[in-house]
């Protein structure tokens, strides 16, 4: 048996998420850095979101017909350094909206493929994928942590440097990959179509409460920096916030297949939906206070940790080994739909409605796909 090249695997998480880490907490900085309105803010931050709709299920057909997933992740790789780099060039509004899609098209053509070939590596040892996915967790950490502190240090024009030696990392690690194919599930998932696989039992349903759960992430992401910085917050006070709530998602991460032996996969987004429910709540009415803050981001360990974990299992065992990568990009996609809206609803409300209206709206999203998933769990 070939052993897993677990530092390998964990490296391209580590620099992917260091990304996510990079853009996150600070791109609607950078962009108010420049000047921009919430309303243009939050359509900038919606693009890369939006291209989630596209990109992943181009590159997860592609990937699923030639079989090269490893070859779609280099090259995107690449593409998305090359793409992002055009930022140098101008800083309009009409030019950003192009680098903003043109980066995320390549971005999001990488994570569902790489995603199918780590699972294919783990050889059905699905319970072990935290323990390499923590590791991009990690990476987000050292991210935020370290941009926090730099652009207390620096001019925020410094960040698209910071940016493009992330994506670089990103390519360094892809090159270090071993490649590694999925076997087939059996018979019957093997030979069944990914529109017959999608209308199964509970599938669909899932995938709506994944779109309705990113869309309440729509104020975190968008505009959280930007609030804890109206509310008297220093950048590296709001970078070790960030970092605290990937600090939880880990432990979450290194926990998560002995929940996941315990508890149904239904039980668990349920569960998650319910705190991200709370969480923004809290956000929204009581950020102010520094304890219910330190209580919110804790929380992350259910948002995105639990919730993302066992999103993952829940794909990985309800398609095939042909349609794999289809229904990591369907994910990806519909991850993609909910935060666009939820950048998009956030970047009109922010001024119009203010912040706890706003989290208030996402409060409803994510109650919204906890009942769904109750509803289907007991059909």
């Amino acid at each position: 048996m070939t052993a897993l090249p677990y530092w390998r695997l964990s490296s391209f998480y580590l620099f992917y998420f260091a990304l996510l880490g990079a853009t996150a907490p600070f791109l609607a900085l950078y962009f108010n850095h420049l000047g921009f309105s919430s309303a243009r803010i939050g359509e900038l931050v919606a693009i890369p979101m939006l291209m989630r709709c596209v990109a992943p299920n181009i590159w997860g057909w592609l990937g699923d017909y030639t079989g090269r997933r490893l070859a779609i992740v280099r090259i995107g790789a690449v593409c998305t350094l090359v793409s992002f780099s055009l930022i140098f060039v101008s800083k309009t509004y009409a030019w950003l909206a192009l680098v903003m899609a043109l980066h995320a098209f390549f971005w999001h053509a990488v994570l569902p493929q790489f995603e199918v070939i780590t699972l294919a590596h783990l050889k059905g040892q699905t319970s072990r994928y935290s323990q390499i996915r923590l590791w991009g967790s990690i990476g987000f950490i050292l991210t935020v942590v370290a941009m926090g502190r730099l652009f207390e240090w620096l001019n925020l024009d410094i960040y698209p440097v910071a940016v493009v030696v992330i994506m670089a990392g990103i390519i360094v690690a892809s090159l270090w990959v071993p490649n590694a194919q999925p076997e087939n599930q059996g018979n019957r998932l093997a030979g069944d179509g990914f529109l017959l696989q999608l209308r199964r039992p509970g599938v669909l349903a899932f995938y709506a409460c994944v779109a309705l759960m990113q869309m309440s992430h729509g104020p975190y992401y968008t505009f959280l920096t930007l609030h804890l910085e109206h509310l008297g917050y220093s950048r590296v006070v709001i970078g070790m916030l960030w970092a605290l709530g990937v600090v939880a998602e880990v432990l979450m991460f290194l926990a998560m297949s002995r929940i996941l032996a315990r508890f149904s996969v239904q039980r668990v987004l349920m569960v998650s939906f319910l705190l991200a429910a709370l969480r923004w709540l809290l956000l929204g009415s009581f950020a102010e206070f520094f304890w219910v803050l330190l209580l919110a981001q804790v929380l992350h360990a259910a948002t995105f940790g639990s919730f993302h974990a066992a999103a993952i299992h829940f794909v990985q065992r309800s398609f095939g080994a042909r349609q794999q990568g289809q229904g990591q990009a369907l994910y990806a996609a519909l991850a993609g739909t909910g935060g666009a809206l939820g950048a998009l609803y956030s970047g009109y409300s922010w001024n119009l409605l203010g912040p706890t209206l706003t989290f208030s709206i996402a409060s409803l999203a994510a109650l919204a796909a906890a009942v769904i998933i109750g509803i289907r769990s007991e059909e």
